[in-house]
C-alpha cells in the first residue's frame, strides 16, 4: 500500500508537472501569486518569470502597449515591477483613470485641440505627500492617482470640465492643479475640510470634495455649495451632490464627453460639471414632423438655484434641423411657439409667444438652427413640451405645427446644511423640500434683449423663460 500512496503524493506535486501545463496554470494567476511563486523553489521561480506571463498584467494594470515596450527595451516583468514600484498603491485605480484621460485627450485632440495645451504634466509622489502635510488631511488614492497622470489644467478659458452660456451668464470650469486646490482648502464652518476640485473664473464657484465626514457630508463626496438664503447663520450651506468619489465623478464625466453626450460648440465642451446633469442630450428626446427634427439638451444650473427657498434653475438647448433631402420648396420660417410646462406637483402652465429668443429663423434643406433658453421650478423636477408654428416661404398661406418633444428636468440630489435644524434637534436631510410659491413668469424676448444691449448680468433666479 505504501507505493501507491507515494505515487499519489507525487502526482499532486506541482513541481513535477510538465512545463506547458504549469505555464498554463500560471497564466491564470494574479501578479501577487506569480510573485509568491518566485519564492517557492528554483523551478517555480524560473517558470513564473516567463516573460509572456507578465504581458497580461502590464496591459491590464498599466495599459502598457507593445509599442511602449519596444521603446523601453525591457522585459514585460521588468516593466511591471518598475511601474509597480512607482504606482503600486494605485493599482486598483490606475488603468481606469489612465484610460479615461487617454480617451479624453484623443477626443479633445480631434474636437477641442486648444484644450490639450492647458493640461499640466503629472506630479510626483512627494508633491502629493507635501500637499497632505500642508492641509493636514489625507487625499484619496483615486484623486492622487489622477494627478500622477495629469496635474489638472491651467486657469484658462475654455475649462476642461465644461462651459455654459446663457444670455449674459457664462461659465467655464477648470480642473484645478494640486497646488491651486491646496490653496483653496477650506476649514471654515460650513465647508470644513473641503478641497476644491474645480473653479470658474467668471462665477467664482467650485465643486468641492469632502476629505472627512463632517457637517453632514460623507467622506470623499463631491458637491456644489449652495448658501441657505433663509438662514441667518452664514455657515448654513446646502449641497448639490455631484459624485460619491473622485473616480466615479471624473470617469462618468469623461464617458459623457467621449460618447457625444455633450455638444461641442465653438471648440468648447458645452456641458455642466455634473456627471449626470450638464447639457445632456437624451437620444430619445427627439421629435420629427415631416422634414423637420427637433431635439433638446438640458442642464441644471446650481449657481442660480437654491434649496431654501426652493428655486431650481434649468437651461435647455434646442436644435431645429431640416433634412438635407427635403425639397427646396419645403423652406419655411418659424412664427411662434407654444409651451406646456408641468412641475412635480402636476401644476400646468401654458405659454405662447412670437418667435424664439427674439428671432424668427428660416429653415431650409440641410439648415440647422440652435438656441438656448431657460426655465425655473419651485419643485425639484418638471417637464416641458409643445410645438412651433411655421409658415411656408413658397406657399405663404400654408401654416403647420412642428412638435417639440417632452423633455424632463431633474434637480440633482441635495443635502441641507447641518446648521438648519428642526424642532427636537433633528437634522433635515431630504430631496423634496418645497414650498408653495407663484413662479415669476417672464416669457418676454424684450427682457433678454435689454440685458444683452446693456450688458447687465441676469439677476439670480430670473431668466427670459420659455423662449
Amino acid at each position: 500500500m505504501a507505493a501507491p500512496l507515494d505515487m499519489e503524493h507525487s502526482a499532486l506535486s506541482l513541481e513535477l508537472l510538465p512545463t506547458d501545463p504549469l505555464l498554463l496554470i500560471f497564466s491564470f494567476l494574479d501578479y501577487r501569486d506569480l510573485m509568491s511563486c518566485c519564492c517557492l523553489s528554483r523551478r517555480l521561480n524560473q517558470l513564473s518569470s516567463h516573460d509572456p506571463l507578465w504581458k497580461r498584467h502590464c496591459k491590464k494594470y498599466w495599459l502598457i502597449s507593445e509599442e511602449e515596450k519596444s521603446q523601453r527595451n525591457q522585459s514585460w516583468k521588468t516593466i511591471f515591477i518598475s511601474t509597480y514600484s512607482d504606482l503600486g498603491r494605485y493599482i486598483h485605480y490606475y488603468a481606469t483613470l489612465k484610460k479615461a484621460w487617454d480617451d479624453l485627450e484623443k477626443y479633445l485632440g480631434q474636437r477641442c485641440p486648444r484644450m490639450i495645451g492647458s493640461l499640466k504634466e503629472s506630479v510626483r509622489e512627494e508633491d502629493l505627500d507635501a500637499v497632505e502635510a500642508q492641509i493636514g488631511c489625507k487625499l484619496p488614492d483615486d484623486y492622487r492617482c489622477s494627478f500622477r497622470i495629469h496635474n489638472g489644467q491651467k486657469l484658462v478659458v475654455p475649462g476642461l470640465m465644461g462651459s455654459m452660456a446663457l444670455s449674459n451668464h457664462y461659465r467655464s470650469e477648470d480642473l484645478l492643479d494640486i497646488d491651486t486646490a491646496a490653496g483653496g482648502f477650506q476649514q471654515r464652518l460650513g465647508l470644513k475640510q473641503c478641497l476644491p476640485l474645480t473653479f470658474c473664473i467668471h462665477t467664482g464657484l467650485s465643486q468641492y470634495m469632502a476629505l472627512e465626514s463632517v457637517e453632514g457630508r460623507n467622506k470623499y463626496e463631491i458637491f456644489y455649495q449652495c448658501p441657505d438664503q433663509m438662514a441667518r447663520n452664514p455657515s448654513a450651506i446646502d449641497m448639490f451632490i455631484t459624485g460619491t468619489s473622485y473616480l466615479e465623478w471624473f470617469t462618468s464625466y469623461v464617458n459623457k464627453v467621449v460618447t457625444g453626450g455633450y455638444p461641442i460648440i465653438r471648440d468648447q465642451i458645452f456641458s455642466y460639471c455634473f456627471f449626470f446633469c450638464r447639457y445632456v442630450h437624451d437620444k430619445e428626446c427627439v421629435a420629427t414632423t415631416g422634414d423637420i427634427t427637433v431635439s433638446v439638451s438640458t442642464s441644471f444650473l446650481p449657481e442660480l438655484s437654491s434649496v431654501h427657498p426652493p428655486h431650481y434653475f434649468f437651461t435647455y438647448r434646442i436644435r431645429i434641423e431640416m433634412s438635407k433631402d427635403a425639397l427646396p420648396e419645403k423652406a419655411c420660417q418659424l412664427d411662434s411657439r407654444y409651451w406646456r410646462i408641468t412641475n412635480a406637483k402636476g401644476d400646468v402652465e401654458e405659454v405662447q409667444g412670437p418667435g424664439v429668443v427674439g428671432e424668427f429663423p428660416i429653415i431650409s434643406p440641410g439648415r440647422v438652427y440652435e438656441y438656448t433658453s431657460c426655465t425655473t421650478f419651485s419643485t425639484t423636477s418638471g417637464y416641458m413640451e409643445g410645438y412651433y408654428t411655421f409658415h411656408c416661404l413658397y406657399y405663404k398661406e400654408k401654416f403647420f405645427n412642428v412638435t417639440i418633444p417632452r423633455f424632463h428636468m431633474v434637480c440633482p440630489t441635495f443635502k441641507v446644511s447641518t446648521a438648519r435644524m428642526v424642532s427636537g434637534g433633528a437634522e433635515t436631510n431630504h430631496n423634496e423640500y418645497a414650498v408653495d410659491e407663484e413662479e415669476d413668469s417672464t416669457d418676454t424676448d424684450e427682457y433678454e434683449d435689454r440685458l444683452r444691449v446693456l450688458d447687465i448680468p441676469a439677476p439670480s433666479g430670473r431668466c427670459p423663460r420659455h423662449t
